[in-house]
């Protein structure tokens, strides 16, 4: 399986992230059509490891051709600052993807905030892989050049190792929402955690 090349610069638009980062031990890659192949065998190794957490799909959502074009309608966005979505991979392994991150739902203007995302491979929990993607990706969007006044994310309240990965990057629990997304066949509650950005002073203003 082929990856694209990650030795180039990284590419960076105003009020966006670059599109490759690196981490100590990880490479992130922003979503682009190329990522399909390895994107879909990251999700058919996972199968099981995900059914209890991920919303429910269309049956053909990992077909190679609707991947293909939901990753190149992702690349656009990211772009647009709509949506920042990152393929994980090991930096001695860039082929394998072992996970993704994004933050999603940019909300610029009065609110500045968005929904942050995150899964990764069975094989690979455990080794504090995750939180050391997510921080490098906060410090980006709370940074200067994205500057991001909030961040939110949703755990289902039995996800106990996803919700001691947000409270170890910060994130408070503001409260609970019942019946949230229908996931493995029902209705599931959920709590939100919130990280507000130390960088924004009480008065400052949103730029406009």
């Amino acid at each position: 399986m082929s990856s694209p090349r990650v030795d180039r610069p990284a590419e960076r638009r105003p009020g966006s992230p670059p599109k490759l980062l690196r981490t100590a031990r990880l490479l992130m890659r922003a979503s682009a059509p190329a990522l399909a192949a390895a994107a879909i065998d990251f999700q058919s190794r996972n199968l099981a490891h995900f059914a209890r957490w991920d919303p429910t799909r269309p049956a053909n959502h990992w077909a190679l051709e609707v991947t293909r074009a939901r990753l190149a309608r992702e690349d656009v966005a990211f772009g647009a600052g709509t949506i920042w979505r990152y393929w994980l991979s090991l930096s001695e392994a860039p082929d394998r993807l072992i996970g993704v991150c994004a933050v999603s739902d940019v909300v610029r203007g009065v609110f500045q905030s968005a929904m942050l995302g995150y899964s990764l491979d069975a094989g690979c929990v455990g080794g504090g892989l995750m939180q050391e993607a997510l921080k490098h990706l906060i410090d980006e969007v709370f940074g200067a050049s994205v500057s991001l006044h909030r961040l939110q994310a949703s755990v289902r309240p039995e996800n106990e190792r996803s919700r001691r990965v947000l409270e170890r990057l910060g994130f408070q629990r503001e409260g609970f929402s019942p019946r949230y997304l229908f996931i493995d066949g029902a209705w599931r509650d959920h709590e939100t955690f919130a990280l507000i950005n130390p960088h924004w002073g009480e008065t400052q203003r949103p730029a406009t």
